[in-house]
């Protein structure tokens, strides 16, 4: 049985389906979704890579921001930073590895918790980060295991929110799937009031001739992590808008597919064989976690982000293995494409939430720099 098949059953026994529902079959289904799949997806070779991909740098300077915020939580032994969607693993393993070479103190206190739905890629969690697992500085655990205990804790996500199934809405109303001649064919049922208030709250209405993402599944995660954590932190990175942007006409429509680096806008040619994503309605996702009592920081592009973070040392983290100058250039380029506004720095929007911080740690975190430099202008 092909996934498309297998869809195809259950529109049989049910009738159309949401589009969420299709978006869960194709990227989470246990046999045949692209999670599941165990050819490689990530990286230059895959259909997709991350800034994880780009250069170690990017969780050593992630590390230096962790380890402030472990500092901010008054340097609690153990600390619990849970990493949701870590993928092939190697952000964790780069934070890991910095952390014991140049954060001793915090290395000792850290528990690395690698929370992944896949099984596939669990499995390849564990070869990547074997010896932290060893030596029990890392764990892996399914997602629907990864709750937090009463202690501090920081959550981490990068590119995590943008693979939740989103409903899909036009003026015709929300977005099913159905069959027609074998074929899967797109028809348009009522909006459920849960979706109406969304849009209302958070987005806007569709104009005539065009499609908005609702995006119920990833605001009911975000309640759910934010109610879970008594005290810390949330770190998310992703790419996404705010709410006043849809308002002046962009981030409409943005569903996509992706594979082998080539973009789509059909989301049904190769069902299970390509990565579905939507862009991340941030303002959605504070009211989330602001609902459970999180206080909200200002968005920050990556680039805003990382800058805040290497300046105090000129990015020695990206530097310091660097014997020749033509090694120097070349790291030198890849960092430039992390937070180039051109590259990665500003396509990318960073999220950062906190839950019993006092105010004046969390001002003394670096990676916040660029919007206290706004806020005294």
């Amino acid at each position: 049985m092909t996934l498309r098949e297998k869809i195809g059953n259950e529109i049989a026994k049910r009738g159309p389906i949401p589009f969420s529902r299709y978006m869960e079959f194709c990227l989470y289904d246990p046999e045949y979704g692209y999670y599941a799949r165990s050819t490689e997806q990530f990286g230059r070779v895959g259909d997709f890579y991350t800034s994880s991909d780009v250069h170690a740098v990017f969780g050593r300077l992630l590390a230096r921001q962790f380890e402030e915020m472990w500092r901010a939580l008054d340097c609690p032994n153990p600390i619990h930073l849970v990493e949701l969607g870590p993928g092939r693993g190697l952000f964790a393993r780069d934070v890991l590895d910095w952390s014991e070479q140049k954060f001793p103190d915090f290395f000792r206190a850290l528990r690395y918790v690698l929370a992944e739905q896949s099984e596939s890629l669990r499995a390849r969690l564990r070869k990547t980060l074997d010896h932290h697992i060893v030596r029990g500085k890392a764990e892996i655990a399914a997602s629907g295991d990864s709750q937090f205990d009463s202690g501090p804790v920081i959550v981490f996500g990068n590119e995590f929110f943008d693979a939740f199934p989103v409903e899909i809405v036009s003026p015709d109303g929300m977005l099913h799937v159905g069959t027609s001649d074998g074929k899967l064919v797109e028809l348009f049922l009522p909006a459920p009031p849960l979706v109406d208030d969304y849009l209302d709250k958070y987005s806007v209405r569709p104009e005539p001739g065009e499609r908005i993402e609702a995006g119920l599944a990833a605001n009911k995660a975000m309640q759910s992590l934010a109610n879970q954590i008594a005290r810390g932190f949330f770190v998310f990175i992703d790419y996404g808008y705010a709410r006043e942007e849809q308002l002046a006409g962009r981030h409409r429509d943005t569903l996509m597919a992706y594979r082998r680096h080539s973009a789509s806008a059909n989301p049904y040619e190769a069902p299970g064989e390509q990565d579905i994503t939507a862009h991340v309605n941030f303002t959605a996702l504070a009211a989330a976690a602001t609902g459970q009592a999180m206080r909200l920081e200002r968005l920050l592009t990556q680039s805003q982000f990382l800058m805040g973070i290497g300046e105090a040392n000129q990015f020695a983290d990206a530097f310091e293995e660097c014997r020749m100058p033509q090694e120097q250039a070349k790291v030198a380029m890849q960092l430039k494409h992390l937070v180039n506004p051109g590259g990665m720095g500003e396509t990318f929007q960073v999220m950062i939430a906190s839950k019993n911080v006092s105010s004046a740690a969390i001002e003394k975190l670096s990676g916040l720099k660029f919007l206290h430099s706004l806020s005294h202008r």
